[in-house]
């Protein structure tokens, strides 16, 4: 196996080269933006006339006429006769009666003792400005 010693300047010219391509690169990509191209006079040209064509007449076809069939006469049907449904008898139930629910009685509340009127504090007026 061969062992290969590359030197440290060996990657400080490799980066120095790239550094200084990609600056020319820009500096002909800035050129290439500043510099108008030539402008090219449009050239005229004459409008082309159509001929116009006739239009084609097409024939009128002839509507097909459907003989008239007489109709056949149907016979009605009579309609079954349904006989009536009976209808059941339900009984009829007694309502059950509920059992009166006794009164009860609220007690009443204990009174609560009544406590001094405190005097309310005067507020003074405020002067109204002029």
């Amino acid at each position: 196996m061969a062992y290969h010693n590359h030197s440290p300047l060996f990657l400080l010219l490799l980066i120095t080269l790239s550094s200084v391509t990609c600056s020319k690169i820009q500096a002909e990509a800035r050129h290439l933006l500043e510099t108008t191209p030539p402008e090219v006079p449009k050239p005229e040209l004459p409008l082309p006339q159509i001929p116009t064509l006739p239009k084609p007449d097409l024939p009128t076809l002839p509507k097909p006429e459907l003989p008239t069939l007489p109709k056949p006469d149907i016979p009605t049907m009579t309609k079954p006769e349904i006989p009536e449904v009976p209808k059941p008898e339900i009984p009829t139930v007694p309502k059950p009666e509920l059992p009166t629910l006794p009164k009860l009685e609220v007690p009443k509340l204990p009174e609560l003792p009544k406590f001094p009127e405190l005097p309310k504090p005067t507020v003074p007026e405020v002067p109204k400005s002029p």
